[in-house]
């Protein structure tokens, strides 16, 4: 049997030998199984539900080579938001680092995974400022990662070349985890907890403040989420690394999106409901907090930036990725 990941069964999270002889007694139990893994015994293979681990078949997916595949559909309770997020959290915490940059979505991961976390950004970024004063709020141990431009550059290869689509804004975030999973896996970590999926289940970006149609949106962003995934994946497996998602968990999926839109945008306020969990756990200065997106805040936008205009892209990032591209290529 190979495992990539892990494998939760009705709340609790199995060892490889409680999983084993739960797959000798019922092959089929693995489709009821929630997680986030790839897994390979007896001539099958199972994917979980949103695939947010990498794999050879298509998520959410049981193949045993007979010409059909099952779909995997975790069998857990419906509960409410706060169960929803510290089950997904508990269940993912142990052995992991947790990526902090300070906004409500990695700082609530925080403080109920207790575990030590890394911040990644240019040196007196927005991100590593916020980083570690969530840190110090929360007595958590933070590996601070500053990166400078010359290791931006020398990155890009290898992000550009790993990433299925190349856009400003998706070279920015990429790099970004780029130098989280590496500073992870250089102190010894496979597991990395982030805070992705909060913006599309919660209402989380800026442009939700004035759409007349945010259900549509939320529902739209939500489904573009698996792209987000094999960028983010593909990125981490540069260094041996994998990203885990507390809030792609199918509890706080579902415990989410019963949530009228309505209530997750209110004053000008985004992530209303995410943010009223954070108040039993954080204080309301970091629980309010608006933070910058990921590509802003940690300095690695205007890094990429400045290379852009410093080789002659005074306003076209998108037309010095296609250079870089090519020129590789």
């Amino acid at each position: 049997m190979y495992l990539r990941g892990w494998v939760e069964y009705r709340g609790h999270r199995l060892s490889e030998t409680e999983l084993g002889a739960l797959l000798s007694n019922d092959p089929q139990v693995i489709t009821r199984c929630g997680g986030e893994f790839f897994l390979e015994w007896n001539g099958c293979r199972a994917r979980d539900h949103f695939g947010i681990m990498r794999g050879a078949i298509p998520p959410g997916t049981m193949d045993c080579g007979e010409g059909s595949t099952v779909p995997v559909i975790p069998d857990i309770e419906t509960v409410d938001l706060t169960t929803a997020i510290t089950t997904a959290t508990r269940l993912r915490s142990e052995g992991a680092i947790i990526a902090l940059s300070g906004g409500i979505d990695s700082a609530l991961i925080a403080s109920l995974a207790r575990q030590p976390a890394i911040a990644v950004g240019v040196d007196g970024s927005h991100d590593l400022r916020r980083a570690t004063a969530v840190a110090s709020h929360l007595c958590l141990p933070l590996d601070v990662v500053k990166v400078t431009g010359r290791e931006v550059e020398e990155a890009l290869p290898s992000v550009l070349g790993a990433i299925p689509r190349v856009t400003p804004t998706d070279a920015a975030i990429a790099a970004t985890l780029f130098f989280v999973a590496r500073g992870a896996a250089r102190q010894g970590y496979e597991c990395i907890l982030t805070g992705q999926g909060a913006d599309e289940l919660f209402a989380g970006y800026a442009r939700y403040l004035s759409t007349t149609h945010l259900e549509e949106d939320l529902e739209r962003d939500f489904q573009g989420l698996s792209l987000q995934l094999v960028r983010d994946q593909a990125v981490a497996s540069l260094h041996g690394t994998w990203f885990s998602l507390p809030y792609l968990d199918l509890r706080v999926v579902r415990a989410a999106q019963v949530i009228p839109a309505s209530e997750k945008v209110a004053g000008g306020v985004r992530k209303v409901p995410l943010r009223e969990v954070g108040l039993q756990f954080l204080s309301p200065e970091i629980v309010w907090y608006e933070k910058k997106a990921m590509q802003y805040g940690s300095g690695i936008w205007g890094i990429i930036r400045n290379l852009a205009r410093r080789n002659g892209y005074k306003n076209a990032v998108q037309g010095y990725l296609d250079h870089l591209m090519e020129t590789w290529s």
